[in-house]
C-alpha cells in the first residue's frame, strides 16, 4: 500500500472523526443492538426490584429511578397531557412532569409488584417507523407467559423508551384517556391536576 495514501487518507479521516465525536448524541442514529441493550438493562433492573424483597414503599422509590434512568419521562408526561400544556407556564409544566414521574411509577410500579417470583426477558427487537420496538416475555409463576412491548428512541439525544405495551395495554394511550380525564374534573387546571397526581398511582 502507497505510504503518501495511506497518510492522505488518515489526515482526512481525523477531522471527520473529530466531527462526529462533536455531534449531539442524538444525531448518531439508535440501531436495533442499542435499543435491545436498553431495554436489557432496564429489565435487568425491574427484575432485581422485584425479586429484592424490598417493603412496597422501598420498590416504588426503585421504581421511580428506573423511569428516570431509562424512560423520557417528559415526552410521556407531555404526550399524556397534549395540546393543554402547550401553552402552558414553564414553571407549571415541571411540576406536573415531576409529579407525574412519581404517579407513572408508582402505577406501574405496582403492576410490575404483579411480577414478584418471576422474570422478564427480552426475545426479540425491530425497527418500527421512527422508533424501534424490544419485545420481552415475562414468566410469573401460576401464569402463562405474556409479552411486554418497549417502545425505544433516541428524541431527547438519548436512548431511552416512551411507551410500554403489556398484555396488549398501551400506556401512551391509556395515560392520554386518563390524564385528559383527570384534567377535564379540574376544568383545564394543569395545576390542579398536579396536586391530584401527587396523590395518585
Amino acid at each position: 500500500m502507497d505510504s503518501r495514501i495511506s497518510r492522505r487518507a488518515l489526515i482526512a479521516a481525523v477531522p471527520a472523526g473529530a466531527a462526529l465525536a462533536l455531534l449531539p448524541r442524538g444525531v448518531l442514529a439508535l440501531d436495533v443492538g442499542g435499543a435491545r441493550a436498553l431495554i436489557d438493562k432496564a429489565i435487568g433492573d425491574v427484575n432485581r426490584v422485584i425479586n429484592s424483597g424490598k417493603p412496597e414503599s422501598a420498590m416504588y422509590k426503585d421504581f421511580e429511578q428506573i423511569f428516570v434512568r431509562y424512560a423520557d419521562v417528559r415526552y410521556i408526561a407531555q404526550s399524556a397531557l397534549g395540546p393543554a400544556g402547550r401553552g402552558a407556564d414553564k414553571a407549571v409544566m415541571n411540576a406536573y412532569v415531576k409529579a407525574f414521574q412519581g404517579y407513572i411509577s408508582r402505577k406501574y410500579g405496582k403492576r410490575f409488584r404483579e411480577f414478584i417470583g418471576g422474570r422478564i426477558e427480552v426475545t426479540d427487537a425491530r425497527p418500527l417507523k421512527s422508533f424501534f420496538e424490544v419485545i420481552s416475555v415475562a414468566h410469573l409463576k401460576g401464569q402463562s407467559p405474556f409479552e411486554v412491548r418497549w417502545h425505544v428512541f433516541d428524541k431527547s439525544g438519548k436512548n431511552q423508551f416512551f411507551n410500554i405495551i403489556i398484555e396488549g395495554v398501551n400506556m401512551l394511550a391509556a395515560e392520554r384517556t386518563e390524564i385528559g380525564a383527570m384534567l377535564d374534573r379540574n376544568r383545564g387546571d394543569i395545576a390542579a391536576l398536579t396536586a391530584v397526581l401527587q396523590k395518585t398511582g
